[in-house]
């Protein structure tokens, strides 16, 4: 990584190379598996990286008016529409971006169906595989408001439907897809043949290492011979910008409170990285380690008021002091798609480290971003 000095702080860096590795590994799966896999916007819609994405991946997967319409202008291609409800209001237009709806409700397709019509129409299924420990992102449970249980097709699909929608993983290995396809065809096998299209959603983390891309392959191919009229969506949230880039942050001061030392920073973890609250996680912090592993232990806190908004616990090699860097590592996926302004803080800047190394600022905040939020 080049010398990140010139970088405003704090700034999200994302660094093209890192990204295209990610791709050509996701190339490869299309290639050998036969299956397509689009970008769900929901984990990464950074447009202006749209241009290296748009050469490896057929589209996107969009879950509002302003996904599809930043898919329409800045991507391109095949745009497949999926919302827990869609509006009035907004349907029409919804209908005019997209190729693929899904809807998540009997209800929803009844209502809305007739104008549907031009697209190729599929509903959300509930596949019932919990491979998501956390609640907050578990979409299987029997309670979920996510998908259509298969004991409500038990009489077939309604006239009209072209496809089936399951999404049920979170960052999961390949045995969970596995899983995951025999329970779409345990519960759901009776309708397959009737169908065009299955899109199994997201949650493969094919470019996390370690993952087995191998198998990935072997059990898709083997889903397509035994369906061969299917064509096999995956649309990865996290996969395609996972540990592409990081978010540098500043120490803006150092104190002492009951016995530990605090280091506040210039960025937030409820305004700027809110999965480190709500799966929880812990950030990897670039030469950090755990408390106590190192000399000097601090508990890093955010800017905001919030009297949670704290990154953790992190030991280092020398003290920290006002105007120290720390680079938060994999900050890219899911982080500036879920940022606010709380509190009033500034969103961080977003740049982009080229494949010649060459560093650009692709985007500043100020006071006016915030402004034309409010009324």
């Amino acid at each position: 990584m080049a010398n990140l000095t010139p970088l405003p702080s704090p700034c999200f860096l994302l660094e093209a190379a890192k990204l295209k590795a990610n791709l050509e590994r996701i190339k490869r799966v299309q290639e050998e598996s036969g299956c397509t896999i689009i970008l769900a916007l929901k984990g990464f819609a950074m447009w202006s990286a749209f241009s290296i994405v748009r050469d490896y991946l057929a589209g996107c997967a969009a879950s509002s008016y302003h996904e599809a319409r930043l898919a329409h202008d800045h991507f391109g291609g095949h745009i497949h529409l999926y919302a827990p409800a869609y509006s009035d209001a907004e349907f029409p237009a919804l209908v005019k971006l997209s190729d693929r709806i899904s809807f998540n409700s009997l209800s929803q397709w009844q209502r809305f169906k007739d104008q549907a019509k031009d697209v190729s129409c599929g509903l959300r299924v509930n596949p019932g595989v919990n491979a998501v420990e956390t609640d907050l992102y578990n979409p299987c449970s029997e309670q979920s408001r996510l998908g259509i249980p298969a004991a409500e097709l038990a009489d077939g699909l309604p006239t009209g439907i072209e496809g089936l929608h399951v999404h049920a993983l979170c960052e999961c290995g390949a045995d969970a897809t596995e899983r995951l396809v025999e329970a779409v065809e345990q519960r759901f096998g009776q309708l397959l043949p009737q169908l065009k299209w299955l899109n199994l959603g997201g949650g493969h983390l094919m470019t996390r290492q370690g993952y087995d891309v191998e198998r990935l392959i072997r059990l898709l191919k083997a889903f397509r011979q035994r369906h061969p009229q299917l064509a096999v969506i995956l649309e990865p949230g996290s996969a395609i910008a996972w540990d592409t880039g990081v978010l540098i942050t500043t120490v803006l001061d150092v104190m002492e409170r009951g016995g530990i030392k605090i280091a506040l920073l210039d960025t937030s973890a409820t305004a700027h990285m809110p999965d480190i609250l709500e799966m929880p996680y812990r950030a990897a912090v670039r030469g950090a380690a755990l408390p106590g592993e190192k000399t000097f232990t601090y508990r890093l806190g955010g800017i905001t008021c919030l009297a949670g908004d704290v990154m953790g616990d992190y030991s280092f090699d020398h003290p920290l002091k006002l105007g120290d860097s720390l680079v938060f590592e994999d900050m890219i996926h899911y982080t500036m798609v879920k940022t606010t302004m709380f509190n009033g803080v500034n969103h961080p800047a977003i740049a982009i480290q080229h494949d010649d190394g060459r560093l650009e600022v692709l985007r500043c905040f100020d006071y006016h971003d915030y402004e034309r939020r409010l009324s």
